[in-house]
């Protein structure tokens, strides 16, 4: 049994997809050929977003985003604890001080109360100017955005919008990637919405916010691709990842809808167990991960692996105790998402999980 189907997938789409790659080798434009062009329109009408800027990865949209802020030195960035290596790493490239936050107990998002604490703290002592705030979507569940958006309102801070998980969620109809005034996501292949490779995306509705990020994804450049009016990087999303991007596209809502499928049947089958994902009334889950909570993690695990199923930890070690930011993080205690590391792990899910296989994972972990 695979942790995420992609060959499944594949086989679902393989004719979709073969044909858009050969139009590619057809044409021969494997750099921001039509193609790419198609997909941001497409994801801008399905985000409902004036702009989608596509790029090589979803580190690399956090970065351009960060770019567009003009996010420095003498910086505070406030990100969750727990998450993935790139939220963080992306505002200390920047030179910026990440400024690690706790986790909401049943959400596993972002604390707003916490972090309404640590900006409090930062303004308090001085050192940092406080400049942008980062959430993640995290396993698919859009963070709480009705609170930060109030606290970055009255701080007069920057939302930005990690959506890579989450891509496909949404709070009362309104789509991840919308929230904040600027949001990325990634196309990793394990994401919800995944390419062949790298890729990623950044979403706003500001105009001068777009304009500097199609500049710094090619260098800089300016009218001319020979006039680079600032210094950027090199971040373009391929032709033909951009070809198997709009396939996915078109059949993700479907897809959609099984992932929810999946969750129902491990919430109906785990629920009186175990301690499962919490979905706020309105909000939506695009169900990147269906992550469980137990104090027995390792046994359930060995129980599953003995048994030839997989299952993953996400996230087993918090930001503040990576070995990275160790000189911004001492004596920095997080306790929600520290518990979180040492207890949680992750089932297989994917749309093309039948219900059978939900019923074979689930029914060594109900005896």
């Amino acid at each position: 049994m695979q942790f995420i189907d992609l060959p499944a997938q594949y086989q679902h789409l393989k004719s979709k997809i073969d044909k858009r790659i050969q139009t590619v080798l057809d044409h021969g434009k494997y750099i921001m050929g039509p193609e790419v062009q198609e997909l941001e329109e497409k994801l801008a009408d399905y985000v409902g977003v004036k702009h989608a800027i596509s790029c090589a990865n979803g580190t690399d949209a956090l970065q351009l985003a960060l770019m567009a802020m003009e996010v420095k030195t003498g910086d505070a960035v406030f990100c969750p604890t727990f998450t993935f290596f790139a939220t963080a790493e992306a505002p200390a490239l920047m030179g910026a001080t990440p400024v690690f936050v706790d986790s909401d107990q049943s959400t596993f998002n972002i604390c707003p109360v916490d972090l309404e604490k640590r900006i409090q703290h930062i303004i308090d002592e001085g050192k940092l100017t406080p400049k942008v705030i980062i959430a993640v979507d995290l396993f698919g569940l859009p963070a709480n955005y009705p609170e930060l958006e109030k606290i970055a309102k009255k701080y007069d801070l920057i939302l930005l919008e990690d959506a890579a998980q989450g891509f496909g969620g949404s709070i009362d109809g309104k789509q991840a990637g919308s929230f904040g005034d600027i949001a990325t996501t990634s196309f990793f292949p394990a994401k919800p919405l995944g390419c062949y490779g790298d890729g990623g995306a950044i979403f706003t509705n500001n105009d001068q916010y777009a304009e500097l990020i199609r500049s710094y994804r090619m260098h800089g450049k300016g009218q001319d691709k020979y006039d680079n009016v600032r210094i950027g990087i090199n971040s373009r999303l391929d032709t033909i990842q951009a070809a198997i991007l709009l396939e996915k596209l078109a059949v993700f809502p479907e897809e959609l809808i099984k992932r929810n499928q999946v969750a129902d049947c491990y919430a109906e089958l785990l629920g009186k167990k175990f301690n499962i994902p919490t979905v706020p009334e309105g909000y939506v889950s695009s169900w990147a991960q269906y992550t469980l909570v137990s104090n027995d993690r390792d046994v359930w695990m060995k129980t599953l692996k003995d048994n030839g199923i997989p299952s993953v930890i996400y996230y087993g070690k918090c930001m503040h105790h990576q070995t990275a930011f160790a000189d911004v993080t001492k004596g920095v205690v997080l306790p929600t998402a520290e518990s979180l590391a040492s207890t949680v792990f992750s089932l297989p899910m994917h749309p093309y999980l039948a219900k059978s296989d939900c019923k074979k994972i689930t029914q060594f972990m109900r005896t």
